[in-house]
């Protein structure tokens, strides 16, 4: 019966997280990305906006030689999976004064492309 025990609180770890991102999907989040978020951001590189790779983790406006708003370098926002929803929902309410004219109203596409931002790493040097 230990091993039903062991499910059992698992599952309820995890039910109680409450995140909108934990029921995100990564293939169906990477989907997103490409098609909502790809116009103006690329994993590797920088575009119109900084690049995403090792996202989660960093500090907000400390991708070198990229033009971030002064709002958003002095913000003192380090980047994890909750900070990301709220950016993705509504940037200027987290951030007033940055320059990210983009909202995602939909949970259940923020959830996938935050699962998704959450598996990239750091670009190889």
């Amino acid at each position: 019966m230990p091993e039903v025990q062991f499910v059992v609180v698992a599952a309820c770890v995890l039910a109680g997280s409450g995140s909108a991102w934990a029921g995100g999907d990564v293939q169906r989040g990477q989907q997103a990305y490409e098609a909502r978020c790809g116009g103006c951001h690329s994993v590797e590189a920088d575009r119109i906006g900084p690049r995403h790779a090792g996202i989660v983790g960093r500090r907000a406006g400390s991708v070198a030689g990229f033009a971030y708003s002064e709002a958003l370098r002095k913000s003192g926002i380090t980047w994890d999976a909750a900070l990301l929803d709220r950016w993705l929902t509504d940037p200027e309410a987290l951030v007033p004064g940055q320059r990210m004219g983009y909202r995602l109203g939909d949970a259940q596409v923020r959830a996938d492309i935050v699962a998704y931002l959450s598996t990239l790493g750091p670009v190889p040097r």
